[in-house]
Formats: C-alpha cells, structure tokens, sequence
C-alpha cells in the first residue's frame, strides 16, 4: 500500500504509530538501552507522543524505558493532573510533577512570555534528566511546529534554520528528540480523540496571541494545508547540503543563535 493510501484508509492511531515509528527509525532517535524522559506537560501532542512511545516498543524492537516529568508553574493551574497522571500510569510510564515558579524568577520589569516560559522549562527538564540518569529528552513538538519554526526563522531573523528533530548536546551527555515530526497536528487531534486524551488537555493563557499563531495562518494560506506540500517543505529542509533537522556536536552553536523561536510551541508551554 502507498503512503498516501494508507494515511487515507488508516485509523488515527494507527498512523500515529506508524509516523512516529517512522521518524524513530529514519532519523535513529532511538538506541537500545536508552533511557527516556518525556517533557508531558499535559497538553495533546506530548500525551500523544507518551501513548506513541509506549506502543511502538514491539514495532521498533528496542528496549528503552521511558518516563514522564510534568512542569508545574506558579500561572497555569488549568491542567488536569490526576488525569495525565492516570493515562501515564495506564501507559507503563511513571509521572513526575516539579514546581517551577517561573513568574516568580522573572526579573524586575520583564514580562512573561512564551521564550522566558520554555528556556525555564528546558532548563528544569535537562537538571531532571542529568540528575536522575536518562540521557534523552522527548518533546512532542510535530511537522507543523517544525515548519512554522522554520518560516519564523527565515522571516524573522534573516536565517534559514530549523526546529532540529535530534539534537545532541555538547554540554551535556545529552540529546533532545522530537518523534512526532512526521505527523501533522490535525492527525494528532484526531489520534487524540480516538484515545480519549483531549480531556487532560491543557491551554496556556499566555500563548494566545503568539506570533506562531499568525506564521500558522500564512502557512495555512499557502499550502492549502495540504499535508503532502507540508512534508515536502520537510524534505527540502534536510535536502540541501545541509540537514537542518538534524544539530549535533560540530555545529551546535547554530542552536544557541536561533533558541529563540525553535522554543515555543503551545504544548510545550502549558
């Protein structure tokens, strides 16, 4: 069956089984023996991702343990814990929540804001994971956020760089995956719903009038929101001389540059 025939006839979950696992594959996100911590923070694509993570295991024939940590900040107390702490444990993934006052470590005369929120978070994640052994880092960033970042970037700051779907540390026996870059948000609303995962889902008041919102839109305008054109720009970005989605130790210094817009998509901020 083609690609394309089988993203027509199949269920939901099972594309997002077979994309994620896809995308592990491909871009060699995971190795035997690795130990995972998963960025969960509550919202559809990281809940998805853990759902993803953990029924592939078979499919991928890898053996790597998984767990969950929750950020917990002093502003958003919309989500619902004991819920995404249910579906984890249903999972086979352990839940752990860590307070953050990320508000609170703002300084004098600086606003809250999507970029302050996620470096905290990625600051917290990456002490979590050192401290307690897991040498990867899953967020639940997807093709839409992928390609968004990459227009923010080009249009923003003059510089053609991508949200990386591996990234390796070179500070750190690190590195940050990101398995849901083949799959498009759509996809991942309705594997959500056919998993009933939507209702632990999680709104971040401050994303509401982000600058992704609008890149979203003339992305949407135009590519017709055709998921074929979308994975083409996918392939375009790792076509070239270089592969943009891929930042590992000799040119991770190109990360630290364009930080600001690869941080921010609303699931990762909830």
């Amino acid at each position: 069956m083609s690609k394309n025939r089988f993203l027509r006839r199949a269920g939901a979950s099972e594309i997002v089984q077979k994309l994620t696992a896809k995308a592990v594959h491909e871009r060699k996100l995971i190795s035997e023996g690795d130990r995972i911590l998963i960025a969960a923070s509550g919202g559809k694509d990281s809940s998805v991702m853990a759902w993803a993570l953990s029924n592939i295991r078979q499919a991928l024939k890898v053996e790597y343990s998984l767990a969950a940590l929750h950020i917990s900040s002093d502003f958003c107390q919309c989500c619902k814990k004991s819920v995404l702490a249910a579906r984890l444990e249903e999972w086979g993934i352990s839940y752990t929540d860590l307070s953050v006052p990320i508000i609170g470590r703002l300084k004098e005369g600086r606003k809250m804001n999507c970029y302050w929120c996620s470096t905290q978070r990625r600051t917290e994640l990456i002490k979590y994971a050192l401290e307690n052994g897991f040498n990867k880092i899953a967020l639940g960033h997807h093709l839409d956020d992928i390609i968004e970042t990459f227009f923010m970037n080009m249009m923003n700051k003059g510089s053609l760089s991508a949200m990386p779907v591996y990234l390796a540390y070179r500070k750190y026996p690190l590195c940050i995956i990101r398995p849901l870059a083949y799959l498009e948000e759509r996809q991942i609303i309705n594997c959500a719903t056919e998993q009933n995962i939507l209702k632990a889902a999680c709104t971040c008041p401050y994303g509401v009038n982000s600058g992704r919102r609008e890149i979203r839109d003339r992305i949407a305008d135009f590519t017709g929101n055709s998921g074929a054109v979308k994975r083409r720009i996918l392939a375009a970005m790792s076509g070239g001389a270089g592969d943009l989605l891929v930042d590992a130790e000799e040119n991770i210094g190109h990360t630290e540059s364009r930080r600001r817009f690869d941080e921010g998509s609303e699931d990762e901020t909830c």
